[in-house]
């Protein structure tokens, strides 16, 4: 059985998630039900898909966990790009949720291609 605390990309996808809560405290109350729920949803399905993941049987079962938390990181990419379109996002704190959205999907992408290579 993993332990998902010990995984480094689940680590670093909580600190991301915490992050994006951080910054979308202070986006516009009309915005609450718009880009800031998908946001908060976006992040926080990364590391809650890993988790996830770690309680099922069967490396393939894994396996497909971490593709979804993969397709969640390659969402949050986007919405992090629609808010800095939009202004709601710097450019100083775009590029440091960016580049730390992309670490976590390259750790994701090495840890499917262990499991495969194992499997």
């Amino acid at each position: 059985m993993r332990k998902f605390r010990d995984i480094k990309a689940w680590q670093k996808a909580h600190q991301l998630a915490l992050e994006i809560y951080a910054a979308t405290s202070n986006f516009p109350a009309d915005e609450r039900f718009g880009l800031t729920t998908q946001l908060k949803r976006a992040a926080a399905s990364v590391p809650t898909n890993i988790a996830e993941g770690c309680g099922r049987r069967s490396e393939r079962e894994f396996a497909n966990f971490l593709n979804i938390a993969f397709g969640s990181a390659s969402e949050l990419e986007y919405l992090l790009l629609l808010c800095r379109d939009l202004g709601l996002l710097s450019e100083d704190r775009y590029s440091n949720l960016h580049s730390r959205t992309e670490e976590v999907k390259r750790m994701l992408s090495a840890f499917m291609s262990r499991l495969r290579a194992d499997g």
